[in-house]
């Protein structure tokens, strides 16, 4: 049989693998064959299913092993392992692992890890599903493993209501869009809300980004002590209740991918939470910023006064700036264009203040440190400047 494979996306700390770990062993008490397969680094997503015992993870196995000179003895005893469940149920895990801390990169060792099971017949195996729990702050080659290569047929991100793992969220949904549009056939099934505290930022971000809301887990206290316990849900009414419907729904294909998933731009996603990003540039520092000297500030026109247009406030900052000149008047012209006067006794005509703004600040800055007096530069036309 070809078994389901589910990959579980999360930024670190939000309680994915936690989340995973029920899941896998809910999907198991319901008579499926399950592998739950961890593939952060941390290599703690499977220790709520042996009651805090941290596994041997495939890479450090293997690195035993091949230190020994026992690479071929190397089986995947040695890397998967049971939970017992009660009941007669159990349920099949690994933790991929990753290199030593320091030693190299960790979405490499995820990459190696599937490579180890791969050779050794994992597409063959009797399974049901294989849940794979991932880390998702960031989507690099190796983490991004089950996506590039289709090996997962849904993503299911866990997120909370808070800016960051919502950030997370949104890159993990512009990588699915990436490989899909490069033939991956991996889809974002939707987002499991956990420590949902009913203030609907999620709600709000989910329906701009078209990702469908699987699950609402609320945040309570019983259900942290037992994470903390290394201990499952199921104890919990409420939280059994939760994940019984959910891999009811999932088994039943209920849940279905959406057509279209929209990863929002920095500036709609802040709108999400009722930010901007600024209009002005941040100041770039100068050597005697970096070397500790102590210079006169530059201060010139109020550049938060609505007089001014963002482009025109945009190119005073830069003159500011990089030329350690005031901008003592700022105006708008209709045929000039704007026109800057400093406090070094001259004007510039810019023109447009947005068209070749570089190579004429860059003509300007040449102009004033060439020890030439002038008293008025007309930039408006970069290939013929005038001065005079």
């Amino acid at each position: 049989m070809t078994p389901r494979m589910i990959a579980i996306y999360g930024k670190g700390g939000i309680g994915k693998s936690f989340f995973t770990a029920n899941l896998s062993a809910k999907l198991a008490l319901k008579g499926f064959r399950v592998l739950q397969l961890g593939c952060d680094p941390k290599h703690d997503s499977c220790n709520a299913l042996f009651g805090g015992r941290s596994l041997p993870t495939i890479g450090d196995q293997w690195r035993l092993f091949k230190d020994t000179g026992r690479e071929k003895e190397l089986d995947v005893r040695h890397m998967i392992f049971k939970a017992d469940l009660g009941k007669g149920v159990q349920l099949f895990c690994a933790e991929l692992g990753g290199p030593e801390v320091g030693r190299g990169c960790g979405g490499r060792g995820i990459s190696f890890g599937f490579s180890l099971l791969e050779e050794r017949g994992l597409a063959n195996w009797a399974l049901d599903y294989i849940v794979m729990d991932f880390l998702g702050d960031v989507v690099c080659g190796g983490f991004a493993t089950p996506i590039a290569k289709s090996l997962a047929e849904e993503i299911i991100i866990v997120a909370s209501h808070d800016r960051m793992s919502l950030y997370s969220a949104n890159n993990i949904a512009r990588a699915v869009n990436y490989f899909q549009s490069i033939g991956g056939k991996s889809r974002v099934l939707g987002l499991v809300l956990n420590r949902d505290d009913g203030s609907g930022v999620a709600e709000r971000f989910a329906e701009k980004t078209g990702i469908p809301i699987l699950a609402k887990i609320p945040y309570s206290p019983a259900a942290r002590m037992l994470s903390d316990q290394c201990k499952l849900l199921f104890e919990l009414p409420e939280m059994d209740y939760i994940f019984d419907q959910f891999v009811n729904k999932l088994h039943r294909r209920e849940f279905v991918p959406p057509e279209k998933v929209t990863p929002l731009e920095y500036d709609e996603f802040l709108a999400v939470f009722g930010a901007h990003e600024p209009d002005i540039e941040p100041p770039g520092a100068t050597m005697d910023d970096l070397m500790g000297r102590t210079s006169e500030a530059v201060v010139g026109i109020d550049l938060d006064s609505p007089e001014y247009s963002p482009d025109s406030k945009r190119l005073a900052w830069r003159i500011m700036q990089e030329l350690g000149l005031k901008v003592v008047r700022l105006t708008e012209e209709p045929e000039l264009g704007v026109v800057v006067q400093t406090d070094a006794g001259w004007e510039a005509i810019f023109g447009d203040p947005a068209e070749d703004t570089d190579a004429k600040i860059a003509i300007l800055s040449a102009l004033s440190h060439s020890g030439e007096r002038f008293h008025r530069a007309d930039l408006r036309y970069t290939a013929a400047p005038f001065y005079e």
